[in-house]
């Protein structure tokens, strides 16, 4: 934690946020103060807030009155402070404007660059997934899985992410949970091997799975524990563009990331 004391020539020290090289001190302060409450929150003191962004609580009550006047802020009678309604309207219109094929085709066809290989976005409908949105690879020969297509839930890297994601119970589902991802190789069909993430969102816990897939004969182990980083990294990326908790994919990048540079150093 920040600890909120004067440092050099009297200025207020960073906050705990990240702030824009180009934008404006004040706002940075007020999002950061915003971006200060977790999901698990019932409300924050001005203690807790002066902790959690490094800000001085004169500096907070300031902007606390123009967050609390447009209605992103509320204090309760006891003194804590709550995220207001007006964050509810912008979510909304958020929601509105941004359809899900705007956030995850883009990603897509970037790791279908990077890889060559097809990629598909699977979403869970009971005991079956549905492939929604697909990049196809510029091969003639590759996986022949269209929009529309209903794939089993107990194959497949993709049906194996969404029951881990989903609340599967095992072992094998707590290391798809810890890793982030999961290789098939072979299991739904012979011929294919598949390397998928989970997406998360505000509106349901598990969005889908990005997963990308081919034959074996060029999606091989290398190629996926190459894909593994951007992978993850895209499927961040679109639960936070979704609203979602992508803490767990972070976490899994950070292993990852530790384990690469360990690798690296042996």
């Amino acid at each position: 934690m920040v600890n909120p004391k004067k440092t050099i020539a009297g200025a207020e020290p960073a906050t705990s946020g990240s702030a824009s090289p180009d934008g404006v001190a004040a706002l940075d302060r007020a999002f950061a103060i915003l971006f200060a409450f977790q999901p698990d929150d019932k409300g924050l003191s001005l203690a807790e807030l002066a902790n959690r962004t490094g800000l001085y609580k004169s500096t907070i009550l300031r902007l606390m009155a123009s967050l609390i006047h447009h209605g992103m802020m509320l204090r309760s009678d006891d003194g804590r402070y709550y995220i207001g309604p007006a964050t509810l309207r912008l979510s909304a219109l958020y929601q509105r404007s941004m359809q899900l094929a705007d956030i995850v085709l883009p990603l897509m066809r970037t790791l279908r660059d990077e890889s060559g290989e097809s990629v598909s976005f699977y979403v869970r409908q009971k005991n079956v997934r549905v492939c929604l949105h697909r990049v196809d690879s510029t091969h003639a020969v590759r996986d022949h899985v269209r929009e529309g297509d209903v794939l089993p839930m107990d194959k497949g890297s993709g049906g194996r992410v969404l029951n881990a994601f989903g609340g599967g119970r095992g072992e094998l589902f707590e290391r798809i949970r810890r890793a982030g991802y999961y290789m098939s190789i072979g299991e739904r069909d012979a011929e294919t091997a598949g390397i998928s993430a989970p997406v998360f969102s505000a509106a349901q816990p598990v969005a889908g799975a990005f997963t990308l897939a081919g034959p074996r004969s060029r999606v091989d182990e290398m190629l996926m524990m190459r894909m593994r980083r951007p992978l993850l990294e895209a499927a961040i990326t679109a639960s936070e563009m979704l609203g979602g908790d992508a803490s767990p994919l972070s976490a899994a990048l950070a292993m990852l990331k530790s384990e690469q540079r360990g690798r690296k150093g042996a």
